[in-house]
């Protein structure tokens, strides 16, 4: 794997190798990192991977873009620093050019969480903007091209995969909120991914011993949550150190708070940085 500083403006095309290109990589209440988003680059595929509130700013900042570059999309939950700025991203997309099928930002979830998203976060501001043809109010699908990925498994974890324009994409199912759920069958519905059958990008996640039994060990890179704190809804990195030497050596932490300079983390294979771009070879 390389790491390299983020050129700007980030090019969303390259020669065909997968990189993940990190915009932030702080919490939701951080003051000195933009929030942890990201964006997958393959070939001529790029896909953000959440938006929150910082998103806009942050792809200015970190990657030289605008969000009218952006034309793929996956969220992974719907916390505010996961999308926070994806009102913004598709509203700006539907009135800055023709108002035509191209426009709609290619959303890739599960018809189950498309509809929470829907109807629990973004109908409120983006439903009366305008009356569509027939005169109803706007829909998801005014704004959203739906990428729906194929269910594998919906016991013990819900899992869906999706092959997008080159890139293989599982989704599954994290243990994050509420913080007094212990089991799947007690938590809101979130999501991490696994990348080309190669990379683990957990999202935001308590930490979750089944599902480092599940990927850990066939992942050559893993992006994991991490608080530096005790966390009832996040993994701490006094539980990530439990884990086997192999394990933490190839493990990045992000959603990490802004003391990060004040803690050691030499067991790791070390923080996911802000503006740097990941290409595995």
């Amino acid at each position: 794997m390389k790491i390299i500083k983020c050129e700007k403006p980030l090019k969303l095309t390259n020669s065909g190798k997968l990189e993940f290109v990190f915009i932030g990589t702080g919490t939701a209440l951080g003051k000195k990192l933009f929030h942890n988003n990201c964006i997958i680059i393959k070939g001529d595929t790029h896909i953000l991977i959440d938006f929150g509130m910082t998103g806009p700013e942050a792809l200015r900042k970190s990657a030289g873009l605008d969000v009218l570059d952006i034309e793929n999309i996956l969220i992974t939950h719907s916390h505010a620093d996961h999308i926070g700025g994806l009102e913004y991203l598709a509203l700006s997309r539907r009135y800055s050019g023709n108002n035509n099928q191209n426009n709609k930002l290619k959303l890739i979830t599960t018809s189950e969480y498309r509809n929470i998203l829907w109807e629990m976060s973004l109908r409120g501001g983006m439903e009366w903007n305008e009356s569509n043809k027939s005169g109803m109010p706007l829909k998801f699908s005014d704004y959203f091209e739906h990428i729906k990925p194929k269910v594998i498994s919906k016991s013990p974890r819900l899992r869906a995969v999706v092959d997008f324009q080159g890139v293989h994409i599982e989704l599954f199912r994290t243990l994050h909120i509420p913080d007094n759920a212990e089991t799947l069958a007690e938590a809101f519905l979130t999501f991490g991914i696994y990348v080309d059958n190669r990379i683990l990008f957990t999202a935001d996640t308590k930490f979750d011993k089944e599902l480092i039994n599940l990927y850990a060990n066939k992942s050559e890179v893993i992006f994991h949550d991490a608080s530096f704190q005790l966390n009832p809804v996040h993994a701490s990195i006094q539980q990530l150190r439990k884990l086997p030497k192999n394990i933490k050596k190839k493990m990045y932490l992000m959603h990490y708070g802004d003391d990060w300079k004040k803690h050691d983390i030499f067991d790791f294979a070390g923080l996911a940085r802000q503006g740097y771009r990941y290409i595995f070879e």
